[in-house]
């Protein structure tokens, strides 16, 4: 089977737009309840470097779903990571 250009973007769009929403319940429960007890440290550092290079690397090949859905990703975990930050050192 072979795909127009098009519809190759509008499946990117789709999952650009799919994965996004689907941390947006985390980022909100998050900011909500301020409780980041559940959520590892080491994880969310990994996962945040990892989505930064991906928008990284669609700014590099300029493929916009990849732009969009990861800057968007990119600004949830690092709100929620700096929110993770914040709680463990007044832990400590």
């Amino acid at each position: 089977m072979t795909l127009e250009p098009h519809h190759i973007e509008i499946i990117g769009y789709c999952a650009a737009f799919l994965t996004t929403i689907a941390f947006l319940p985390q980022a909100i429960q998050s900011w909500r309840s301020r409780d980041l007890s559940g959520i590892s440290l080491g994880m969310y550092s990994l996962f945040t470097a990892g989505v930064g290079l991906w928008l990284v690397y669609g700014l590099v090949i300029e493929k916009w779903p990849l732009i969009l859905a990861n800057a968007l990703t990119f600004a949830l975990a690092l709100s929620i990571l700096l929110l993770k930050l914040r709680h463990t050192s007044r832990k400590q």
